[in-house]
């Protein structure tokens, strides 16, 4: 598809409610920011944050910064908003990032734990990078974690359990990726693109690490903070439909020089 204007890609973003004011509601924003603040590690998506980021109210101001919620501690229910700048600045910095690793023909690992949402935008993505001459990491055989499989389906790493693709935050399964190549002794990723855990923990490990997060999923955006996570891109990632999110994909490889440039 075309590549869109910031301007036009802006308006996309508000119309179908990738940021502006979002599906996810305020108080579960806040909730798992406490449960982030209070040690609850289902909400560290594999990062170490040890006693840096006991108090909510520290956690919110991240969240206002990066994501663009309102930083009104009193604000406890209601809208919450992603702030479609600071959604397209973050995609700018994930295109240079690409755009580095398309120079360097990389390795690279994609992953994601919302297949209902962002698969797409990874796989195509992955496409982008693999004709610009990188490679796009094939993951083991017969991984698995958290009761399930780890496989690849065009291209990127997914996690199924029962025949069907799960949405998951666990690290689990991208530390099961990481840990087969390690046996098999093939190289790491020298990039991972990815989502909630999978991101995390590529992260946590040392690599260099990009992700998409949503407004209730703070711990990429202090990872971004801290210098462990390279880019966190706020928005809303599971909206209704997965097509929606094709002008923000084509906006990525567009500026990563992936693309052909808008006339």
């Amino acid at each position: 598809m075309s590549i869109p204007s910031r301007t036009a890609l802006i308006d996309h973003l508000v119309r179908t409610r990738i940021a502006g004011d979002v599906a996810t509601p305020r108080e579960n924003n806040l909730d798992h920011y406490r449960k982030l603040a209070t040690g609850d590690r289902r909400y560290w998506f594999g990062l170490e944050f040890g006693d840096r980021w006991t108090d909510e109210q520290d956690v919110l101001a991240v969240m206002a910064e990066r994501c663009g919620v309102s930083d009104d501690l009193s604000h406890r229910a209601g809208q919450d908003t992603i702030d479609p700048e600071l959604t397209v600045a973050a995609l700018d910095r994930m295109a240079a990032v690409l755009r580095k690793a398309a120079a360097g023909r990389q390795r690279v690992l994609f992953a994601t734990g919302h297949p209902g949402g962002l698969l797409d935008v990874h796989r195509a993505t992955a496409a982008a990078l693999r004709a610009a001459g990188c490679e796009i990491v094939v993951i083991p055989d017969g991984l698995t974690a958290d009761e399930g499989y780890v496989f690849q389906f065009a291209d990127v790493a997914v996690f199924e359990r029962g025949a069907t693709l799960w949405h998951t935050h666990s690290p689990a399964p991208m530390a099961a990726i990481l840990d087969g190549l390690a046996r098999e002794g093939r190289p790491l990723p020298d990039l991972v693109v990815a989502d909630h855990g999978w991101a995390g923990c590529a992260a946590q490990r040392g690599l260099d690490a990009v992700g998409y997060a949503d407004s209730n999923d703070p711990a990429l955006f202090l990872a971004e903070a801290e210098g462990t996570l390279q880019v966190a891109v706020p928005l809303d990632d599971h909206v209704l439909s997965p097509r929606f999110y094709d002008p923000l994909t084509a906006y990525l490889l567009g500026a990563a020089g992936l693309a052909a440039p808008r006339a």
